[in-house]
Order: C-alpha cells, then sequence, then structure tokens
C-alpha cells in the first residue's frame, strides 16, 4: 500500500540548512560530475554550472577530451578533468573520494562507455544521481542495477523509465511497476513529467512547483546538477530529492512571467536559483 506526500515549501523548510556564516568551501561539499561525449559537452556544462550554482563548495567535472576547452571557459569555477579518449568517456579515474557524483547527461551508449560505467560502478563508494544515458546503459544491463549503493537517485523521464521497468498500461500500473522496482533495488526514483513524482520503495511524494517553461533541452541536466550538489552538501538522499525537484520547479514559476514559457531554456533554471534561495530564507 502506498504512501502519498505533497512536496511544498512548508515541509521543505522541516529540513532546509541555510549557509552556516562561519563555513568555508572545504565544508560546502565537493560535487564530480561525470558527463558528455562529442556533440553533448553543453550536458556537462549545464550539469556542473547548476551543481556549484546550488551551493556545492567545489565541484569536479569529468569529461571526453574533446571537452576541455569548451567547459574551462563557459564554468571557470569548476575543475576539469579529461579521459584519455578524445569523444567519449572509457575509464573513470578520480584521484579523490567526492561527497557525491552525478552521472550520465550525454555519456552516449558507445560499447566503451558502457564498460567504464560498470568499472565505475564497481568501484564507487560515493552516493550517485544516475540520470540520461547511464540509465539507458543500466536498462540494457539490469544486473549491473546490483553494484549500486543503497538510495541511489535514478532521475528517468517517462521514456527512460519505460525503458527501465518495461511498458505500462495505466498510470497506477505505472506507479506500481515503479514502486517495485525502487523496493527491489532500494533506489529513489524522480519520476521526471508535470508533476514530478519521487518514489522512495512504497512513498510516493509529488512536487507541487514547476510548470510547462520546463519541456525544454538540458533541464535534465541542471536538474541532476542541483540534485548533486545537494547530495555533496550532506543532505540525506530523499531531501536532497525533494528539495532539488522543489527549487528545480520554483525557478521556472518565478521566471515565467519575465519568459513566457516558449522563451525559457535550461539555462534560465540555473539564472534563476539564486531567487529560489532567497524565497526559502526570506
Amino acid at each position: 500500500m502506498k504512501t502519498s506526500y505533497l512536496i511544498t515549501k512548508e515541509e521543505i523548510l522541516k529540513f532546509y540548512k541555510p549557509v552556516n556564516s562561519l563555513t568555508h568551501k572545504g565544508l560546502q561539499g565537493h560535487g564530480v560530475i561525470i558527463a558528455g561525449s562529442y556533440g553533448k559537452i553543453g550536458a556537462a556544462v549545464l550539469a556542473s554550472k547548476s551543481c556549484i550554482k546550488s551551493g556545492c563548495g567545489l565541484v569536479t567535472t569529468f569529461i571526453p577530451k574533446c571537452g576541455y576547452q569548451i567547459l574551462q571557459i563557459s564554468n571557470p569555477e569548476v575543475m576539469v578533468l579529461t579521459d584519455e579518449n578524445t569523444n567519449f568517456i572509457t575509464q573513470i579515474n578520480l584521484t579523490f573520494i567526492p561527497q557525491a557524483i552525478g552521472i550520465g547527461p550525454g555519456i552516449g551508449k558507445e560499447l566503451a562507455t558502457q564498460k567504464g560505467l560498470f568499472e565505475f560502478l564497481r568501484v564507487n563508494k560515493s552516493p550517485l544521481v544516475l540520470d540520461a544515458d547511464a540509465l539507458n546503459i543500466l536498462s540494457e544491463n539490469q544486473p549491473w542495477l546490483e553494484l549500486i549503493p543503497e538510495k541511489t537517485i535514478l532521475t528517468p523521464h517517462q521514456k527512460e523509465l519505460e525503458r527501465l521497468i518495461g511498458k505500462w498500461d495505466s498510470e497506477s500500473h505505472k506507479f506500481q511497476k515503479t514502486i517495485a522496482f525502487s523496493e527491489q533495488y532500494n533506489v529513489i526514483i524522480v519520476m521526471k513529467g508535470a508533476p514530478t513524482f519521487i518514489i522512495n520503495e512504497t512513498t510516493v511524494y509529488k512536487n507541487t512547483t514547476g510548470n510547462a517553461a520546463l519541456a525544454t533541452a538540458g533541464s535534465g541536466d541542471v536538474l541532476t546538477g542541483i540534485i548533486t550538489s545537494l547530495l555533496a552538501q550532506s543532505y540525506q538522499p530523499l531531501e536532497a530529492a525533494q528539495l532539488g525537484v522543489f527549487l528545480h520547479g520554483l525557478t521556472a514559476d518565478i521566471a515565467l512571467p519575465q519568459t513566457g514559457y516558449q522563451s525559457f531554456i535550461a539555462s534560465d533554471i540555473i539564472k534563476n536559483l539564486g531567487k529560489v534561495f532567497l524565497s526559502l530564507e526570506y
């Protein structure tokens, strides 16, 4: 039997942590974004920029070599590590253990990338957000799901969800299958859509922010960055997922009077993050 809750400002404020006035970047968490391939370096740019704009003290982005200059110029606040391969990720070598990792935006499904993801999952100990092509790879290699840490956050859109759990024939069937998947692998599923739902085993959380302006390329990459940032700042996975989708949606609600639906793009989510954080504190 499922239990349902609404994600509202009132609920968010029960666990929201304002920044300590005596903090420094070393205390604000180190997040890693693993993203991008030739033609999709923008996904890495968006995810890492939203990660640092959501309060993370340090962000390192791991990308294929072709994205090096793009990342360094577009996100000067972010550190960059590159794969030995030029166009796609093959081996994920981190020389440190970050507080959280977001992986998947724009990485593609090259065979070498799939192997690289497997090797990464085998040794990784950090809390994880899995998105986009990481989910597509896992849907084709489901035994690998056993390798991910408990309460890993998966952020599929409808098509990615269908690849993971199989087709459904009604909304209630979709929830039934998603709940069963969450229970089987002990993961949190952010079911992106209008509205977005979060499934944590038999508990379902419905987000109350956001509008159709978010139906734009890169919107999910930005959400991955935000949730990874919050995880790195030591929010519990369920809190990071709830706060992440709430903030993400609220940027579109705040920006809509200025942008309208059509001209709101993923970068506008990042631009409005400051306003949404301020709205929680004042």
